[in-house]
C-alpha cells in the first residue's frame, strides 16, 4: 500500500493544544463497524457501549519527564536531550538536538551541574548513549530538571505535568503518553467496574518510534522501533476467560492493542509474558484478541492511523476522519476520541 493512502486534510486549528478541564468531557465518535453508523457522544458515554463481562484493557505505563535542557561544558552551547531507553548502569539511549554538537566524549551539564552526562557512543540513526552522574535519587533529579516530552505539534506549555499522564499510570518508562487513556477519570473507571466490566492492565513503554513519520512510499517496507512490554499472568487469565465466555476485549489505545496482538497465540489465547515488540499493524492484518478499540484521532500517514485502518476499513476510517473535521472534533494527543465497536 502507498503512504499517501493514509493522508487526509486537517485544518491546523483543530489540533488540540491544551487538555480539557475535565478529562471525560472530550467528545467521542462512536463507529458501529457492522452498520457503518456514526454517533456523536461525549467520552463519559463510553460506559453505554460496554457490557457486563467485557474486559477493558489499559496500558499503565507512566511517562517520565524525559526532555532535559542542558549546556556543553566545553562551550556553553545549548543542547536538548530526550531520554529514550534505559540501558542500565545510568546509561540511556537518547535523542540529542543538535546532534552534531554531541560527539563521543562530550560532557553536558543540566541544572547548573546537578546532573551531568557524557556521550559514550553513537548508535542507530544517530542516537547517543549518554552516561549520567548525579547525587541523590535519579527519579527525584529527573522530576526536578526534566520536562514532559510533548509532541512537536503541541506548542503551548503544559501547566500541569499530570495532564500528560493517565490517572492509572504506574510503571515509569515511556517517552510519550498512551493518549487514548487520557480521557478516563477515577470516577468513570469506578462506574465501569460497578457495571460489571473487568479492567485488565498491560504495560508498554511507548517510544518515539511509534510517532516517527513513515518515510517509505510502500508502507510494507516501514520498520517499527522495538518497545518493551509486560503482560501479567492475571491479565492473560482474565482475557482468556473473557473470550471463552463470549464477551469482548476492548483495547484502550493502539499501544494496548499492539501489546496484546504481539503476545497472542494464533488462536488468540494469551500467557503472561514480557519482552520487546516491533509489531507493525496495517491493513491486511488479522486481529487475534481485540474486539473493540478506543483510540484518538491520529496524524496523517502515521502508523497509528494505519492500525485503525487495519481494524476497520481504510476508506471508512478516512471518511470518519472527514466527518470529524466537518464536526470540528479536536485532534491528536489532547484531542477527542473514537470507539470502534
Amino acid at each position: 500500500m502507498e503512504l499517501t493512502d493514509f493522508n487526509y486534510d486537517l485544518p491546523e486549528e483543530l489540533i488540540a493544544q491544551d487538555p480539557l478541564l475535565k478529562r471525560s468531557d472530550s467528545r467521542l465518535m462512536v463507529i458501529h463497524r457492522d452498520t457503518g453508523e456514526i454517533e456523536h457522544k461525549h467520552f463519559s458515554d463510553i460506559i453505554d457501549y460496554l457490557d457486563p463481562g467485557d474486559c477493558l484493557v489499559i496500558n499503565d505505563t507512566k511517562v517520565i519527564p524525559a526532555r532535559l535542557m542542558g549546556v556543553k561544558d566545553e562551550t556553553g552551547a545549548s543542547i536538548e536531550v530526550l531520554l529514550l531507553r534505559n540501558k542500565g548502569d545510568n546509561v540511556w539511549e537518547t535523542l540529542v538536538r543538535p546532534g552534531k554538537k554531541a560527539k563521543i566524549g562530550t560532557v553536558i551539564s543540566f541544572g547548573d551541574g546537578l546532573l551531568k552526562g557524557e556521550v559514550v557512543d553513537i548508535v542507530d540513526e544517530g542516537n547517543r548513549l549518554i552516561k549520567f552522574s548525579y547525587e541523590g535519587i535519579w527519579e527525584e533529579v529527573l522530576d526536578r530538571l526534566g520536562e514532559m516530552p510533548l509532541p512537536p505539534y503541541i506548542t503551548h506549555k503544559l501547566q500541569d505535568k499530570n495532564r500528560y499522564q493517565t490517572v492509572y499510570a504506574k510503571h515509569e518508562g515511556s517517552a510519550a503518553a498512551p493518549t487514548a487513556g487520557l480521557h478516563f477519570t477515577e470516577e468513570l473507571l469506578q462506574k465501569i467496574k460497578d457495571k460489571g466490566i473487568n479492567i485488565a492492565r498491560v504495560t508498554l513503554h511507548v517510544g518515539l518510534g511509534t510517532f516517527r513519520p513513515v518515510k517509505v512510499e510502500k508502507i510494507e517496507e516501514h520498520h517499527m522501533h522495538s518497545e518493551y512490554y509486560v503482560i501479567p499472568d492475571e491479565t492473560a487469565e482474565l482475557i482468556n476467560k473473557t473470550r471463552a465466555a463470549g464477551k469482548r476485549i476492548i483495547s484502550v489505545g493502539t499501544t494496548s492493542t499492539r501489546t496484546l496482538e504481539s503476545a497472542a497465540a494464533e488462536d488468540g489465547t494469551l500467557k503472561g509474558a514480557s519482552g520487546w515488540t516491533d509489531i507493525f499493524i496495517y491493513p491486511g492484518y488479522k486481529f487475534k484478541v481485540v474486539d473493540s478499540l478506543i483510540t484518538n484521532f491520529h496524524l496523517p500517514e502515521s502508523t497509528l492511523i494505519m492500525l485503525v485502518s487495519a481494524f476497520y476499513d481504510r476508506e471508512k476510517v478516512l471518511d470518519a476522519y472527514k466527518t470529524a473535521v466537518d464536526e470540528r472534533y479536536r485532534f491528536f494527543s489532547f484531542g477527542d476520541a473514537m470507539v470502534l465497536i
